[in-house]
């Protein structure tokens, strides 16, 4: 019986070795490209809170997820402002996880507009 539970805690730690470097790969690339952005951008108002999108459910494909979660951020920035775009919101930070094939991915990010010409 003790060689069964070894051989058992022998397995179980090659699993958790084998998982750990796509744990600590860090982002995505396409992540990793995004521009910094800590104000709002030149001639714009902004909103002084960030507002979340996510869309519903998981989607089979991780550009479908991003969409949903932009066009649900983009329904509720218009609520607030009603020519928001996705482009000029403030400090723009797009997560996705993943659950097998699917994803879901969520936009977080302070709706802001042009300012009204004076």
């Amino acid at each position: 019986m003790p060689k069964v539970a070894s051989i058992s805690l022998v397995l179980f730690s090659v699993a958790a070795l084998v998982s750990l470097p796509a744990q600590a790969a860090g982002p995505p690339p396409d992540q990793s490209a995004l521009p910094a952005q800590s104000g709002p951008p030149k001639g714009y108002r902004c909103h002084d809170e960030a507002l979340t999108g996510s869309g519903p459910g998981f989607k089979s494909s991780r550009d479908e997820s991003e969409e949903a979660a932009i066009a649900d951020w983009l329904a509720k920035a218009a609520k607030i402002f009603p020519d928001v775009d996705w482009n000029t919101a403030k400090d723009p930070v797009m997560e996705c996880v993943a659950q097998g094939l699917y994803s879901k991915c969520f936009a977080t990010g302070v709706p802001c507009q042009p300012k009204p010409a004076e």
